[in-house]
């Protein structure tokens, strides 16, 4: 008798315990990456710390009429211009009006602005770069040279000359600065496809006869949405600041509305009275701008697909 007549044959067994294996692998991998990310972020503490205020900040903005009870609109002549207190924790402005109640509504005013205008210019912008880093040729050269044209235009200039002829309220305002911001998503999902279009699993698709539309909507959009959504946080705060900008000059939100902008102009004559009028709204522009940015910083490190 052969000695291995009593074995059992380890081609078999390998091939059955390989196929059970890669799943799990496989599926373990993204559940790794995910661990590491959170390990990179935890190691700063600024980004987790502006995550949170921004949280805070959609608390506020969500949350507005049962956080801030006070009418933020009405005014109370016999509590003109008085210092914060218990009453008022941010002082009052010069029509009596409560300042906390007008920081609270003017959260959601700037989140709302922020976050509309840049979903506008990612409505616009990614599917004309996807296009013309796809395709390339006559229509990229075509795209493209418009694109610079249009950036040739400051941001905020553009804006202001959007909302002017627009007309100035807060939808012209999110119109104007998502448009403003446009240019920038063509210019980055270009280069963005244009890397990845180069990658072994978008010609191995190719090659097996996918389509135009499978290979941009499967192979490339999803692997580029990571960078699209860490430029989305660099981008918001910019649109807040625009958006307080074009209120601050009467282009944006009109009064009686809240907003950190319209609160900014009302307090300049009164800066040296009443101080506490300009303190609360530009702060806060300050706190949620600057949070924003802290937490793109983590989330990048999140998504980064890189292991260190």
């Amino acid at each position: 008798m052969s000695p291995t007549s009593g074995r059992t044959s380890p081609t078999f067994g390998s091939t059955h315990a390989t196929v059970g294996v890669l799943p799990a692998r496989a599926a373990a991998e993204p559940a790794g990456r995910l661990r590491r990310g959170w390990r990179r972020v935890l190691r700063r503490p600024a980004s987790v710390v502006g995550g949170v205020i921004v949280l805070v900040f959609v608390v506020l903005a969500i949350g507005a009429p049962w956080i801030a009870r006070t009418d933020p609109v009405k005014a109370d002549w016999s509590q003109i211009r008085k210092a914060p207190s218990g009453a008022h924790p941010f002082g009052t402005d010069d029509l009596g009006r409560d300042n906390f109640a007008r920081v609270v509504w003017g959260s959601r005013i700037s989140m709302q602005a922020g976050v509309f205008s840049i979903l506008l210019a990612i409505t616009v912008g990614v599917p004309l770069g996807l296009v013309a880093g796809y395709y390339r040729g006559a229509l990229d050269q075509v795209i493209m040279r418009l694109t610079d044209a249009w950036l040739a235009f400051p941001f905020l200039i553009l804006a202001i000359g959007l909302v002017t002829i627009m007309g100035p309220s807060l939808t012209n305002a999110t119109i104007a600065t998502g448009l403003g911001a446009t240019p920038t998503y063509i210019r980055l999902t270009r280069g963005l496809v244009l890397s990845t279009a180069a990658e072994d699993y978008v010609q191995g698709a190719r090659a097996l006869g996918a389509g135009d539309v499978r290979l941009m909507g499967r192979h490339i959009l999803p692997n580029i949405f990571s960078s699209l959504l860490v430029q989305a946080t660099v981008s918001i705060p910019i649109a807040i600041i625009a958006e307080a900008v074009l209120s601050f000059l009467g282009l944006g939100v009109q009064p009686p509305t809240p907003s950190w902008g319209t609160m900014l102009n009302a307090a300049q004559q009164f800066l040296e009275s009443a101080p506490w009028m300009a303190w609360w709204p530009g702060l806060a522009i300050f706190s949620l701008t600057l949070s924003f940015n802290l937490a793109g910083d983590g989330l990048r490190d999140l998504l980064d697909p890189k292991d260190y």
